[in-house]
């Protein structure tokens, strides 16, 4: 009789860890002795954001099921009741799928409610990208909750896992392989400039800018305005410069910072254009060819330095994170984000680029690496946590 293939339950909420997730959601489907379960949400579900799980579908991968939570609200009370939709949501979806383990990336509310249901249903948890920090960001708290309530960790660094261990995670379940969206650098065939811009509907210009700016979402509505203000007047300073934007996720006050993108480009339509998702080949074929990456986005620190491309890290969203010699990092302030990325256009910089040495890990097989740990892991025991002491200093 023929053993019951694994059932692996892969969650994406946003285009963005989808993206991250592809190469292992396609070893997952490949391996024979497994079966992909796969449950998108948030903004995947959303036609304000695009219904991207379109994207998904294209890519040729089946969705067992979605949950639908985001209300059209994105203030404190509307994030927190649509944590709460998307809980109910999750249940009935583990309910009728049934999986033997669940797969959860980084730190976003929507994962947070994935996890915490899969918590509750006796669903082991395999956890990828935690022990990291940003502390801007609510982000950083649902970061380090999930890591507790998750039993495998895969870590994109030797501090990160250090520090998910110092959380008390039993090290023999901690395993740094790297970040998995890494991959995508080797693995997909990326445009040229003429396909490019074709695909785009615009024309790239010398500079050209790719800018993704988040809320940072531990700040008030007028703050996180108030920043986002300054980061529209520092490119006016650059009239030659062509934008590219990818829009704010569903985060807190995400909307407000897509309106003011939206009438930014209403303004400068002949050198700027903005895009709620452009899709992973896209995207990376547009970091490849942009000049600089500005913003505040986690592939300016993560996958930017290995292509290699200058970033202009704006804020404290990612304050915390390991960076790169070819991360600047400025406040908030127009004249600030002016000097950095003039300081990232020199060739003094960019020469800086060239030598800088990436921080999480290499990509090319890390996904299919998480894949064979997820694949033969004793689940039967994994329920039952011990809290790992570290010996304390005296």
């Amino acid at each position: 009789m023929p053993t019951r293939k694994r059932k692996i339950c892969v969650i994406t909420g946003t285009r963005a860890e989808y993206g991250l997730l592809y190469w292992l959601m396609k070893s997952i489907k490949d391996d024979a002795e497994l079966e992909l379960q796969l449950v998108v949400t948030g903004m995947h579900t959303s036609p304000e954001f695009g219904l991207t799980y379109r994207e998904i579908e294209k890519d040729g991968f089946l969705i067992s099921a979605k949950v639908e939570m985001l209300l059209s609200s994105d203030t404190p009370v509307g994030i927190a009741k649509s944590m709460g939709l998307g809980t109910i949501g999750f249940a009935d979806a583990f309910s009728h799928l049934k999986p033997d383990l669940i797969v959860v990336l980084g730190d976003r509310f929507e994962i947070l409610a994935a996890a915490q249901t899969a918590m509750a249903a006796r669903i082991p948890i395999a956890h990828i990208h935690g022990g990291e920090t940003t502390e801007g960001v609510i982000d950083e708290a649902i970061r380090h909750a999930i890591t507790k309530m998750s039993h495998f960790h895969f870590v994109s660094s030797e501090d990160h896992r250090r520090r998910v261990i110092q959380m008390g995670e039993d090290p023999a379940r901690v395993f740094n392989f790297g970040a998995p969206g890494l991959d995508n650098i080797e693995k997909l065939e990326l445009m040229g400039r003429a396909e490019l811009e074709e695909s785009l509907s615009f024309p790239l210009r010398n500079p050209t800018f790719l800018v993704t700016y988040h809320p940072v979402t531990l700040l008030p509505q007028a703050a996180i305005h108030a920043a986002a203000v300054s980061l529209l007047e520092a490119l006016d300073r650059f009239p030659e410069a062509g934008i590219i934007f990818t829009k704010a996720n569903s985060d807190t006050y995400g909307r407000t910072i897509n309106e003011m993108i939206d009438a930014y480009v209403d303004k400068n339509k002949n050198r700027a254009i903005a895009f709620f998702s452009l899709g992973q080949r896209r995207y990376l074929s547009t970091l490849k060819l942009a000049d600089v990456v500005i913003g505040n986005s986690s592939s300016g620190i993560i996958e930017a330095p290995s292509v290699p491309k200058p970033s202009v890290d704006i804020g404290d969203r990612q304050k915390g994170r390991m960076r790169a010699d070819s991360i600047l990092h400025c406040i908030e302030q127009t004249d600030a984000i002016v000097e950095a990325i003039k300081k990232a256009l020199t060739p003094e910089f960019l020469q800086t680029v060239q030598t800088s040495k990436p921080l999480y890990g290499k990509g090319g097989n890390i996904s299919s690496k998480i894949k064979d740990v997820i694949k033969d892991v004793n689940l039967e025991a994994a329920l039952f946590k011990k809290f790992w002491d570290l010996p304390v200093s005296t």
